[in-house]
């Protein structure tokens, strides 16, 4: 059957893999309809993600169908549609045992410490899928994305009336967006792209918005938009690590700074920026199991609308040919759908 190999950065490779062999007990056989592509694929391309190593089949943001289960699977059958929570975790390490399963000492991200799901059919453990019966593929494709902005919003806790900053308008920005707008905080963005800026003002009304031009008049803008008081909760999703170094000087005296993006590089800054304001500084990693079945929740109601998001949908055989161009700002990409399979 099909599949596309990353071999090395910036080299995709369309390849021909066997078929998964049959379910064995808590399994479960899968076909890829649809990916998303992420920020996390963008940097595995580029040859920038710490966790990943060539070749590999890359693949986690999914929305599948289930072809058979093996003995013992109960919460999915064949036939059923399903976002992939795709971290395998150990269930036996310290932070397992805490139930943060999300920073499994021993985890396997499917699609980027192992094959993931950039093939007709695989095989996952069946505990990892999250079903619904009213998304469509391209919704389900989506649920892993707005889980990473969940679990980056929960770490922050902002609450009702605070002031909350939103670093980078990239697809895991909107998906904080999402959540933190859920907690009655009021928003601002700040990002470099003018369009996405936009995208924030014209799909969610958030009218306070800096546009990060690096000159130090950013600044000036959050303390004219907080009255000089700056903000309760600062989330950088940017993975830039200037702008992750900088993002200290948003944060209110007693607030919090929340990485939910990611870098290999260096992240500085001077002590005493940290230790007057007694800042929370925290990381925000993959996601919660139970952050799946509550997202997909909110979009079956309607209280979460992803339909704005995807701006760029590529068939299958396109994917080697057009990647890089979805890699660059200019060609104007919030969020790219790869077709897998019909």
């Amino acid at each position: 059957m099909k599949a596309l190999q990353l071999t090395a950065p910036k080299e995709f490779k369309a390849i021909e893999i066997d078929e998964p062999e049959q379910p064995v007990p808590g399994q479960a056989l899968i076909r890829t309809s649809r990916m998303g592509i992420c920020g996390t694929d963008v940097s595995c391309y580029l040859g920038k993600f710490p966790f990943f190593d060539y070749p590999r089949i890359p693949g986690h943001e999914l929305g599948v169908e289930v072809v058979a289960v093996g003995e013992g699977v109960d919460n999915v059958k064949a036939g059923d549609r399903c976002s992939v929570e795709p971290y395998l975790n150990c269930g036996e390490c310290h932070a397992c045992s805490k139930g943060q399963v999300n920073c499994c000492e021993n985890l396997k991200v499917f699609g980027v410490m192992m094959n993931g799901g950039l093939c007709e059919r695989s095989l996952i453990r069946a505990d990892k899928l999250h079903p619904s019966d009213k998304l469509s593929y391209e919704q389900l494709a989506l649920v892993e994305t707005l889980a990473i902005g969940c679990h980056a919003t929960d770490r922050g806790a902002p609450e009702e009336g605070q002031h909350v900053l939103v670093i980078g308008a990239g697809p895991i920005g909107l998906a904080t967006i999402e959540f933190s707008l859920l907690t009655g905080a009021e928003m601002t963005i700040m990002d470099m792209s003018e369009e996405r800026l936009n995208f924030c003002r014209d799909n969610y009304g958030i009218e306070n918005l800096v546009t990060f031009k690096g000159d130090g008049s950013e600044l000036d803008r959050i303390k004219e938009i907080t009255n000089g008081n700056l903000f309760d909760v600062v989330t950088d999703a940017t993975g830039n690590n200037r702008s992750m170094s900088n993002a200290m000087e948003y944060v209110a005296h007693t607030g919090s700074l929340v990485y939910v993006g990611i870098t290999t590089q260096e992240i500085s800054f001077v002590h005493p920026a940290l230790h007057r304001k007694e800042m929370n500084l925290l990381a925000s990693r993959n996601a919660l199991p139970g952050d799946f079945p509550r997202i997909i929740g909110l979009i079956e109601d309607g209280t979460i609308n992803t339909d704005p998001w995807i701006t760029h949908r590529v068939p299958f055989d396109e994917v080697a040919e057009r990647f890089d161009s979805l890699t660059r700002p200019e060609t104007g990409v919030l969020k790219a759908i790869i077709e897998v399979t019909d």
